[in-house]
């Protein structure tokens, strides 16, 4: 079978431009009104997207009840961000067994561990956790809710009304986890999730985050801004993943596309320059500055060009470091002034940003998709929902000409969409049923 494009729809505020907002072409409805939500959820649909991802924070920022667009969809995959620092285990494995069941299989834990400063003064005030740190605490929650996931066997729950049983207690088992930063006993209170567990995805790019993505991720969001660092850091993580033990072809890498799309160049780049002259370059600087764990760049001029010396260490930075080395690369190469980084950034914060007609968006997702840089995109529109329709309209016809894309969707869950196979059971291995005749002999 042909290798098959992957297509997320990345919802950000009411764009991934920070002026979109201001934008005419950018919806009227409130971010706190869940059918705008729902509304962006069907359009991906629609359009045959795998998945719509939501990338919250533990922050300024507001939960999107991933049920609720459940309800307005039935294909298309649903992928909510939840911090493995601020969140205990337990509760995030029922969360989101709850949400694969609700919708039938579709859903997506991104995982991060949470580098944001001010979401550690909303969650004890007792500092930022450290990116090693972040990381150790990571691991282990990780095997806490794999193992809860998978401590009830897919056939434990037997329904039986006349003989008086809802499930098989020797299905069931509890995984009495004690560890350095957990203690959890389980079992969990839901029946195993239509997939197995959610689908796994993960974003980090550091030498850290790229080896627990090799261990733990089915998707890998990644931000570049050149088809080179792209296709280095594809052939990196692939490798990673085989040495884990795992097929690379099962580690898919989608990167971010922030398209700009008019019917010419000349008019793309117009509505570009338009959003651009809505944003105000001093909330670019505290941005900036977030990215670098609070680091004051207040001092800097915005129209000398820079330099890697205006920048701290990437190495010293508790922040998301993979992001800190994607700004630093493109400051060496281009030396631009702040005002153009504070300009590129706004337009998706360190993600590949582009403008043009349909059919040079076209070219460049199948370039990076042939060239080794990319299994499909997480597509960013910098307006929402104008850029997605013009997305879906016209550059998603001629991927499927080409034959790149799906022009329907053979499957209903998202492991499908993704080609992903179901994770094997406890249950089902040689240990664990002999476990069970020891128990019952009394030995």
């Amino acid at each position: 079978m042909k290798r098959q494009l992957h297509l997320n729809l990345f919802i950000h505020g009411r764009g991934h431009h920070e002026a979109s907002w201001r934008h005419p072409g950018s919806s009227p409805l409130p971010l706190t009104d869940i059918r705008y939500y729902q509304d962006l959820a069907q359009r991906a649909e629609a359009a045959l997207f795998d998945s719509v991802f939501l990338a919250d924070q533990l922050a300024l920022g507001g939960d999107v009840a991933l049920a609720a667009m459940a309800a307005a969809t039935s294909r298309v995959g649903l992928i909510a961000t939840a911090s493995t620092t601020y969140t205990e285990p337990f509760n995030l494995a029922r969360q989101f067994a709850s949400i694969d069941h609700i919708s039938n299989g579709r859903a997506a834990w991104n995982i991060v561990t949470s580098w944001l400063a001010t979401a550690a003064e909303n969650y004890g005030g007792t500092g930022q956790v450290s990116h090693a740190d972040r990381y150790a605490r990571g691991e282990e929650f990780m095997a806490v809710v794999k193992a809860l996931w998978d401590s009830w066997a897919g056939d434990a729950v037997v329904d039986d009304r006349a003989a008086g049983v809802y499930a098989r207690r020797d299905r069931i088992r509890p995984i009495n986890h004690r560890g350095d930063f957990y203690t959890v006993t389980g079992p969990l209170n839901l029946p195993r999730c239509p997939q197995g567990r959610p689908v796994l995805v993960q974003a980090g790019s550091s030498d850290t985050g790229r080896r627990f993505a090799a261990r733990h991720a089915d998707a890998v969001f990644t931000a570049h801004m050149a088809k080179a660092t792209a296709q280095e850091f594809y052939a990196d993580l692939k490798s990673l993943a085989a040495v884990e033990g795992r097929p690379p072809e099962q580690v898919l890498i989608l990167p971010g596309l922030s398209p700009m799309i008019a019917g010419t160049e000349i008019e793309a780049q117009r509505l570009a320059r338009e959003v651009n002259e809505l944003t105000d370059p001093e909330v670019g600087r505290k941005r900036l500055s977030g990215r670098f764990g609070g680091h004051d760049f207040s001092h800097l001029p915005l129209d000398r060009p820079l330099s890697a010396a205006d920048f701290p260490d990437p190495a010293m930075v508790e922040a998301a470091r993979s992001r800190t080395e994607v700004i630093l690369n493109l400051v060496k190469r281009d030396q631009p002034k702040l005002r153009q980084l504070l300009g590129y950034l706004a337009g998706a914060r360190g993600h590949f940003v582009t403008t043009g007609t349909p059919e040079q968006i076209a070219e460049l997702i199948e370039d990076w998709f042939t060239d080794g840089a990319a299994d499909g995109f997480n597509i960013m529109p910098p307006l929402l929902p104008a850029q997605l329709d013009a997305f879906s309209a016209e550059v998603v016809p001629i991927l499927q000409r080409r034959g790149l894309f799906r022009t329907a969707y053979t499957g209903t869950m998202l492991r499908e969409h993704y080609g992903l196979p179901w994770p094997a059971s406890v249950f089902d291995s040689p240990d664990w049923t002999a476990e069970l005749h020891e128990a019952a002999a009394g030995i």
